[in-house]
């Protein structure tokens, strides 16, 4: 552990600090909408803006790293992403903050890729796991933090866009002085979509339906607090708790699903998950009051906190199940097909989560996940009753952070490279001297 720390304590650092940007950036731009009176649907759109963006990266970024190289792309991108932010501060428009929420999307998704390309290669086949927990534990911990720095200021002031701006930029330096010298890139293909599915239709369906999810979850839960007159200090901690007790819950309810059927754990969990979206519904009755932090306020964070602890393990325990089902060499290829799909859910989520909020009232935010976690069980159900469970010795649960690139993917100890047999050495002819 001291060796991973040792070789890789600047890009921790750095992406501790990226984190923590993000983190204040999303819980920010959702206030400030609300208090622009920005409506829920111009709101769920804006915010879907960064999943657009990050999908766009996603497939364009390898091309670009392999052209220019990681430094050049990664300082060109992170300087973007800085200076993002304090644009946001000057045009207070839903459409123009989509655009910018797409520019950040790309640039964090390159962010992404590089850090994790560097971590991959300073990695070993004995620390790859050790390297990835503490990595997973930074991304959370880091985002947790962030999202408490909402206290800084006003969201209505200037001030605290600077400081985003400020973290982000700060978060280059330990990054951009690093001794070693950038990885070699390998672009890594995902599978067909419809290998993917015909591998496993539970882990391609659930994976569409969990980014439709944790996109709404993430960039939306600030705008249902603010919308439930929390006050700015409530806000943060309720996206703090959301994020902790998220990452906290990952390795037992990741443990449970090496031990049991995965699919039966991931329905639980599921189900659990939609079980504490409607308690969390039923305890936020008396919360329109402002003020003191009431008892249906706590009994609120105590649902949120359960709901946290079933639902953020799901990408990697998804992740998994998939890899039950196909051979160790196709490991980084399926993760990156699942990646893919959440994705493809991700970008839609706020909008359609904003949709159900305006429809039903702030109450929609947890009916729409409601919905969705049930869907994921219902199918899940269905899956265990046409298919056998397979025993696959090479495949089990990592944890992992749903932004994870094919690149961080390759750092899960199970996809360890195969060596190919060596070739027989030639045989020199004997020639009659």
């Amino acid at each position: 552990m001291n060796k991973v720390l040792k070789n890789s304590w600047a890009l921790f650092l750095g992406m501790g600090f990226l984190m923590m940007a993000y983190g204040f950036q999303s819980s920010l731009l959702g206030v400030r909408a609300v208090q622009e009176e920005f409506s829920l649907a111009a709101t769920g759109f804006m915010m879907s803006g960064y999943f657009v963006g990050y999908f766009i990266g996603a497939s364009t970024i390898p091309n670009l790293i392999s052209r220019v190289g990681h430094i050049r792309v990664f300082a060109a991108f992170a300087s973007l992403a800085s200076l993002i932010i304090l644009v946001h501060s000057i045009f207070i428009n839903p459409y123009i903050w989509f655009v910018l929420r797409v520019l950040t999307g790309i640039s964090m998704v390159c962010i992404y890729t590089v850090a994790e390309s560097w971590l991959n290669d300073r990695s070993s086949n004995k620390n790859r796991g050790s390297v990835l927990s503490i990595y997973m534990v930074i991304l959370y911990g880091s985002m947790g933090i962030g999202m408490f720095l909402l206290n800084f200021s006003s969201p209505q002031n200037y001030q605290p866009f600077i400081l985003v701006s400020i973290i982000t930029s700060v978060a280059l330096i330990p990054i951009l002085l690093t001794k070693k010298k950038p990885p070699t890139f390998k672009k890594i293909k995902g599978m067909p979509l419809k290998e993917l599915y015909e591998t496993s239709p539970f882990g391609m369906v659930s994976a569409l339906f969990y980014g439709t999810i944790q996109s709404a979850l993430f960039t939306l839960l600030a705008v249902y607090a603010a919308s439930m007159n929390f006050t700015i200090f409530q806000i943060s901690l309720v996206t703090f708790l959301l994020a902790i007790s998220g990452a906290i819950s990952q390795y037992p309810i990741g443990k449970l699903s090496d031990k049991y059927d995965r699919r039966k754990v991931i329905v639980i969990s599921t189900f659990g998950a939609s079980v504490f979206a409607l308690f969390a519904i039923i305890s936020s009755g008396q919360m329109y009051l402002p003020g003191e932090l009431g008892t249906s306020k706590v009994w609120f964070f105590i649902f949120l906190i359960l709901f946290s602890i079933c639902s953020l393990p799901m990408f990697s325990l998804i992740c998994a199940h998939t890899n039950d089902y196909i051979p160790k060499e196709k490991f980084v290829a399926a993760g990156a097909g699942i990646q893919f799909t959440f994705g493809l859910g991700a970008m839609s989520g706020p909008f359609f989560c904003s949709i159900f909020m305006d429809v039903v009232g702030s109450n929609g935010f947890f009916v729409f996940l409601l919905f969705f976690h049930a869907l994921i069980g219902v199918f899940g159900v269905h899956r265990m009753r046409v298919r056998q469970t397979v025993e696959n010795p090479d495949s089990q649960f990592v944890a992992m952070p749903s932004t994870i690139t094919p690149a961080g993917i390759e750092l899960n100890p199970t996809t360890e490279p195969i060596e190919e047999p060596k070739k027989p050495e030639e045989v020199q002819p004997v020639t009659n001297l």
